[in-house]
């Protein structure tokens, strides 16, 4: 009986070769408990229907039941820092206005106008009101009403029932999220206990050193999925293979947000030659060719993780000064990229990196992605990076700003579209669905219960094959 006959000894392990927490015991330094934690959830091994992708029906239902109801993360902090600060955040058909108000208090508004419904600004920046330029009627920052021409003829206006209307607005980690459901819990209770995993890098602490948007040919799940599983790198990223121990990483789901650890330094068990840690060094510093053993970047006698490790101490020194002497080897060179649902994806640790997916406007096969690069330092907090934006038909390789991230987002990117033009076939040819890994994809599956409990949907047949919005027999709210 081959390995993929034996299902039974596929369901009793994680992976091929050492497992993270085995690679925590060879750790230098004193490993804090958090990355001890393993949640160790069996989430479900059935199909995910293809029609959440691709079907326009589910992208209506999100607009009734997801986008109203969860938190959101519209903006930093740092990018509205001053009172008239602004910044426009737009999901499907609803545009949300963020300001810090005069009084410091940052708030979040409905952004169109009492009046005739214009929407009141397209644009970040500053402001000292909210004007309407089709007819000028004015809001004072606070969302009370300022002024309206030709007053006289508007006898039922009442500045006290034509404020603007206002969106929760709460912050964590110097991001500003926002809430359309005045009876959501508050951000911090829906994050849970997600601050001890940030607790020794807050990310309040840095500051955005480049932010990319770029626009995709596919919907937002399709997008962001590709970011929250490592299974892929053994097909798209091979380059990287021999320093990346991508099939022995860790998954764990918590409340609503999920974790992975992605192992650095440690090569794939899927290669068929044994790296040495040279190898590994001329790969991640990008020195040239990974199989040449004769470059002496790591002393004899160490570890590629040990010797990575140190070298992002020393890199850190300068602005964290000897508190680098505190981080262990793993928090140096792993990924830990979170998920918050439904779609913001913080990277733990000295990890710079921050994601953000959701739908091209009110189109469900089309997407954005934002890519916040988020970086440590000292003194003065130096000003935010604009945002660069990446229509259509540029790719992360046109966003220098990037990289070497720029080659592996663009390996992504050119599966994103042939993914989704795909799942069209898929549904002709087989019913089930979206067939996931049990263990590799925890924190996909995590997001799908998640989204079945907002959306009403595919909680009837072990297949879930019955999973149509049809199906429901549900009114949106």
């Amino acid at each position: 009986m081959t390995e993929l006959d034996d299902a039974a000894a596929h369901r009793s392990r994680r992976s091929r070769g050492m497992s993270y927490q085995e690679v925590l015991d060879t750790d230098t330094h004193e490993v804090p408990p958090v990355l001890r934690l393993q949640s160790d959830s069996f989430l479900g091994d059935h199909d995910v229907p293809v029609d959440r992708f691709i079907d326009r029906a589910y992208h209506e239902l999100e607009k009734k039941r997801l986008w109203p109801f969860v938190w959101q993360m519209a903006c930093r902090e740092e990018e509205i820092p001053n009172p008239g600060d602004t910044c426009v955040y737009d999901i499907v058909d609803t545009s949300i206005l963020v300001v810090r108000t005069e009084d410091g208090v940052i708030k979040a508004y409905y952004n169109v106008c009492q009046h005739q419904g214009r929407r009141l600004r397209d644009h970040d920046g500053p402001a000292d009101e909210f004007r309407c330029p089709y007819h000028g009627w004015c809001w004072h920052l606070d969302g009370t009403l300022r002024r309206v021409p030709s007053r006289w003829d508007y006898p039922t206006v009442k500045r006290e029932s034509f404020s603007l209307k206002e969106v929760r607005a709460e912050t964590w980690g110097g991001f500003v999220f926002v809430n359309m459901d005045p009876e959501a819990q508050p951000l911090l209770e829906f994050l849970g206990d997600i601050d001890q995993h940030f607790e020794r890098y807050p990310l309040e602490d840095r500051f955005i050193a480049a932010h990319t948007v770029k626009y995709l040919e596919c919907n937002w799940k399709t997008a962001q999925e590709a970011f929250m599983e490592g299974y892929h790198t053994i097909a798209t990223h091979p380059q990287i293979l021999a320093a990346t121990g991508d099939e022995m990483g860790q998954y764990d789901a918590f409340g609503n947000y999920s974790r992975a650890i992605n192992i650095t330094g440690i090569a794939s068990p899927s290669l068929r030659w044994t790296p040495t840690a040279n190898d590994m060094a001329a790969l991640a510093f990008n020195t040239g060719d990974p199989t040449d053993d004769d470059r002496g970047l790591v002393p004899d006698g160490m570890s590629f993780r040990e010797w990575g490790a140190q070298a992002g101490r020393e890199q850190l020194r300068p602005v964290l000064g000897d508190a680098v002497d505190e981080l262990c080897d793993s928090e140096l060179m792993d990924a830990f990229f979170f998920t918050v649902f439904p779609n913001f994806h913080p990277w733990a640790a000295y990890n710079q990196i921050v994601y953000r997916f959701r739908p091209y406007g009110d189109e469900h096969e089309k997407s954005i992605m934002d890519t916040y690069i988020l970086a440590p330092f000292s003194g003065e907090r130096p000003p935010p990076a604009k945002p660069h934006i990446l229509d259509f038909d540029e790719s992360h390789l046109d966003a220098p700003e990037l990289g070497a991230l720029a080659e592996i987002f663009y390996q992504d990117e050119l599966n994103m579209p042939q993914v989704q033009r795909g799942m069209h076939t898929l549904r002709k040819v087989k019913p089930s669905g979206v067939t996931y890994g049990v263990y590799q994809y925890n924190k996909i599956r995590h997001f799908h219960n998640l989204y079945e409990d907002y959306l009403g949907v595919g909680k009837d047949g072990e297949t879930r094959e019955e999973d149509t919005v049809a199906g429901t027999g549900k009114e949106g709210s």
